[in-house]
């Protein structure tokens, strides 16, 4: 059990530690070629396995809130990733795999750096679980929109890939939570350390087939990745504030929005796109855990400095 829970504590420095893995000796992670797929289908199944109905029925008799933090997700930022690819001027393929993942909901890390960082859990894995439920069409009608000014983007394909890969094994990890109960607890306690081996595969294997692109690209796209997750968090912060929110919700809809599903975003674009539209993704889940450490420790250090 102490490794589970090093492995899921752990997510920012064996991200990074499995791309520099990946970089420099790329054979350690393309063996993981055709189940990378199947990984994430796990990310979803281990969410599933700890939503609990009871923590969001409060924060679910408040629509409205939920309405806006979909709203300021599925506006503001694939609105960030078109921008940013136009910005920086990233070759098309990479240019979608950008927008890919800008249009990709919050996912269980978020969840995860809201609890540490002091905000409104409850809020976070509503606003989780209902934009994952709407990702099917949004995601993949967002990438055709915004992507195709780029590059021809099917929307069925997309659409049924993140139906396989995210909605299915979701509600596959809440019946088997409801149908096993108590004896579910072990399959609860080690799934964050699944959900973290399995994104930490899934990136480093994009870093593995893009090791060459990566040294071409690196400054212009690490620029653009900057751009989208900051302006994310900076967004979600104020329009928060905007929305009325108090602090502990003004938290949590500034990570949600500032973190994005990179994993579902990498699976897409490997699946449907050039090898090299998986870099954004890569780099996403790389820098944001980073960032999203940084900043929940900063909170937690705020707040037992100011407790009130």
């Amino acid at each position: 059990m102490k490794i589970l829970n090093f492995i899921a504590d752990n997510l920012a420095p064996l991200t990074l530690l499995g791309a520099i893995v990946a970089f420099f000796y790329p054979p350690a992670f393309l063996i993981f070629k055709d189940v990378f797929l199947w990984l994430f289908a796990a990310t979803m199944f281990s969410l599933g396995l700890v939503l609990k109905p009871e923590e969001l029925n409060d924060t679910l008799q408040r629509p409205k809130a939920i309405a806006q933090g979909l709203l300021t997700q599925y506006t503001v930022m694939p609105l960030l990733g078109f921008v940013a690819a136009w910005a920086v001027n990233l070759p098309p393929e990479v240019a979608v795999g950008l927008i890919i993942v800008a249009c990709a909901p919050g996912a269980m890390a978020s969840n995860v750096v809201v609890f540490l960082a002091g905000g409104a859990v409850a809020y976070s894995i509503a606003l989780t679980t209902v934009a994952t439920l709407l990702s099917p069409l949004l995601t993949p009608a967002l990438v055709q929109w915004l992507g195709g000014a780029y590059l021809p983007v099917e929307f069925w394909p997309l659409m049924k890939t993140i139906l396989l890969t995210v909605v299915l094994p979701l509600f596959l990890g809440m019946m088997t939570r409801r149908l096993l109960g108590e004896r579910a607890t072990p399959l609860v306690l080690a799934s964050p350390a699944i959900a973290v081996i399995a994104i930490v595969v899934i990136c480093s294997y994009a870093i593995a087939t893009n090791e060459s692109r990566l040294l071409q690209l690196g400054p212009a796209l690490l620029g653009a990745v900057i751009l989208v997750n900051m302006g994310g968090y900076l967004a979600g912060w104020l329009l928060a504030r905007a929305y009325g929110f108090d602090l502990r919700h003004q938290v949590a809809l500034s990570i949600e929005i500032g973190m994005q599903n990179a994993g579902l975003g990498v699976a897409l674009a490997l699946k449907h796109f050039p090898p090299e539209a998986a870099l954004p993704g890569a780099l996403f889940a790389v820098w944001c855990v980073l960032t999203a450490a940084g900043f929940s420790s900063y909170l937690r250090r705020r707040q037992r400095l100011n407790p009130s």
